[in-house]
Parts: structure tokens; C-alpha cells; sequence
């Protein structure tokens, strides 16, 4: 589709689990960085992202690092809009971080 030139308003990544394991925390970095930066040189000015990992071991802000860097790599200035996480019927646990498993971004591409 890259190749193709197709251009999208909006793309919806939800890959499973790059990171099953501590050890494997920077390759999944790696791969998460590149689906995201192939997404966003296909979404158009205005478009929004909507990007996952179900990944325990890719902490949010390590998350936000690597849209971060696939932006920059993509030359795209990208905005924030919204942060989630799972929804209710998988219930984060006190006590037991592993639980707190899903990341969610939504983001605009505003140029």
C-alpha cells in the first residue's frame, strides 16, 4: 500500500504482543517503531493514528518514545489526542502490574 502511494484518513494498528519478555523489550521498540512510521507516511494531513501494544514490558512512555521517533523519522508533526488502555471486563489488579498490559494512542497528524 506504501508503495502504491494509498493514502488513508485514518489507520488502526492493534499487532499482537512484540514483547512477551523483558529480553525482548528492543526489538519489539524496533517493530513497533516501524509499522508506526510506515502508517504515518500514509495518513494524510488531518488523519488520525490509533496505535496498540498489549505488550506488559513496553512501558507507556517507552511507547510514546517510539511514536515519537517514527514521527520524526516519518517528518510528521504528530499531536496527541488520546491515551487509553483496557477496557473494564479486563480489570487492572493493585498490586499486580502485569495487568496494566494494553497501551492505546490515538494521534493526529497535523501536517
Amino acid at each position: 500500500m506504501e508503495s502504491a502511494g494509498e493514502r488513508f484518513d485514518t489507520v488502526v494498528l492493534d499487532p499482537p504482543a512484540f514483547a512477551k519478555n523483558r529480553a525482548s523489550v528492543a526489538a519489539a521498540a524496533r517493530g513497533y517503531k516501524e509499522i508506526n512510521l510506515r502508517a504515518l507516511k500514509m495518513l494524510n494531513a488531518g488523519g488520525h493514528l490509533v496505535t496498540c501494544t498489549c505488550s506488559y514490558h513496553m512501558t507507556e512512555p517507552l511507547f510514546l518514545e517510539v511514536l515519537a521517533e517514527a514521527a520524526r523519522d516519518a517528518r510528521r508533526r504528530v499531536q496527541l489526542v488520546e491515551r487509553r488502555t483496557q477496557s473494564h471486563d479486563h480489570p487492572v489488579l493493585l498490586g499486580v502490574p502485569e495487568t496494566l498490559y494494553l497501551k492505546c494512542v490515538v494521534a493526529r497528524v497535523i501536517d
